[in-house]
């Protein structure tokens, strides 16, 4: 195919990460969203980028913990009942997954996929100038009492993180006090994951890398984006809302949580959950400040030191897209925040929302849509889109333009798997 053009439809970190490697390798990129680049849950996320994060949720020790799970009155996950009804397909499919076998797969694919993406990360980040931004001093989960650290999902996670050489260091009540003298006392054990590094504003990020996007000749367009059909003559025409039609001689579809409604006009059915997530910013309480980011395993929250505040990040909430907000979760993460460090009073209004689209085996796709040449799809990064991003790129770049060597696997990222 000799036409360059391509439409890159979603400015999240993965379309954004998309438009500029694809431009990098010579082609001639539109990046359209019906927002800015970083608007939505690329903007809201905790900001860590971690090679723990091979850990999917739906992972073979997830059968133990089910019963109460579907109880629904976990601190760091809730469900609607009629979502889960409504989409069976995905909800059995999930929980189907949770076998050592898929396991073993997906683990192996994030990893090389997180890897990849932290490199790419490090460069893209020194050549828009803020690298400053990363903090390297990893992050950590937190445990309220040894049964916490010693449970069976832990347990895997540790073992996890061994096999696959991710440093690590297991802290006791002592040593998290000296790493983190800012919280209280009530965590018996952490787990120090050295291995990772965080951000100060995921949307600042995804929005140096667009503006260096457009300053190297991309365009930018903002549309409210439709469907998209094929031309007849090889090429893709992209039709927004008002019906105005651009041709293009590729597509990508990495529209997030809303690539199951954009590819649902074309008639294909995609088998996403949304697995929701709530922010809030707070400042300090105390005079200590906060050095890393933390997750409470027992109170279902991340808590991110942000360049707007410290970031509370909720834990999964699996509704319809697009439901009404429910601040239930966030307001139970925060009572377990001020039970851990003093939090001081909210910084913003009104509380803000993240999708993050998962599919039935945690792992994205990342190929071209088969039997229709030419439309490409970058969609379903579950929790890691940020982190994963720029791997995602890397990767969907060389499969486009038949590069002979890849950067990874690419089979365990096939289309195929559901479409």
């Amino acid at each position: 195919m000799t036409d360059n053009t391509v439409a890159v439809l979603g400015a999240g970190m993965v379309g954004v990460a998309t438009a500029l490697e694809l431009q990098r390798r010579g082609m001639a990129v539109t990046l359209m969203d019906r927002r800015a680049p970083g608007q939505e849950t690329s903007y809201g996320n905790a900001g860590v980028i971690a090679r723990s994060s091979l850990m999917p949720f739906n992972h073979p020790r997830l059968w133990g913990t089910l019963p109460g799970l579907l109880r629904n009155r976990s601190a760091g996950f809730c469900y609607n009942p009629a979502f889960v009804a409504g989409n069976l397909r995905w909800a059995t499919s999930f929980v189907g997954n949770a076998r050592q076998n898929i396991f073993a797969e997906t683990t192996a694919a994030l990893d090389g996929l997180i890897r990849l993406s932290t490199a790419e990360h490090r460069r893209l980040l020194a050549e828009v100038q803020e690298l400053q931004r990363l903090r390297d001093n990893g992050w950590l989960f937190l445990y309220r009492d040894a049964a916490g650290f010693d449970g069976p999902g832990a347990e895997l996670g540790r073992a996890t993180m061994a096999q696959f050489g991710i440093a690590t260091q297991t802290l006791n009540a002592a040593e998290l006090q000296d790493l983190e003298p800012v919280l209280k006392p009530v965590f018996a054990k952490a787990l120090w994951i050295q291995d990772s590094c965080s951000v100060d504003s995921p949307g600042a990020v995804v929005r140096a890398y667009a503006d260096a996007f457009v300053a190297r000749g991309g365009a930018l367009q903002t549309a409210d984006l439709r469907t998209v059909r094929h031309a007849g003559d090889g090429r893709w025409q992209v039709i927004d809302s008002s019906g105005a039609a651009r041709d293009f001689g590729r597509v990508v579809v990495a529209l997030g949580p809303w690539s199951q409604k954009f590819m649902a006009e074309l008639g294909v059915d995609v088998p996403m959950g949304f697995e929701r997530g709530y922010h809030l910013h707070y400042a300090a309480g105390g005079s200590g400040a906060l050095q890393r980011p933390i997750y409470d395993t027992a109170g279902g929250y991340v808590l991110s030191p942000m360049e707007q505040g410290l970031r509370l990040s909720t834990g999964v909430e699996l509704n319809h897209c697009d439901a009404p907000m429910k601040p239930r979760q966030l307001e139970a993460a925060e009572a377990s925040a001020r039970e851990a460090l003093p939090l001081g009073e909210r910084l913003e209004q009104p509380l803000w929302m993240g999708r993050r689209p998962t599919l039935p085996d945690s792992r994205p796709v990342i190929d071209e849509m088969p039997g229709r040449p030419g439309l490409w799809l970058a969609f379903g990064h579950q929790h890691i889109g940020f982190s994963t991003g720029p791997g995602t790129a890397a990767l969907l770049a060389s499969l486009m333009l038949g590069d002979r060597q890849l950067p990874l696997d690419p089979r365990p990222f096939r289309a195929s798997r559901f479409l």
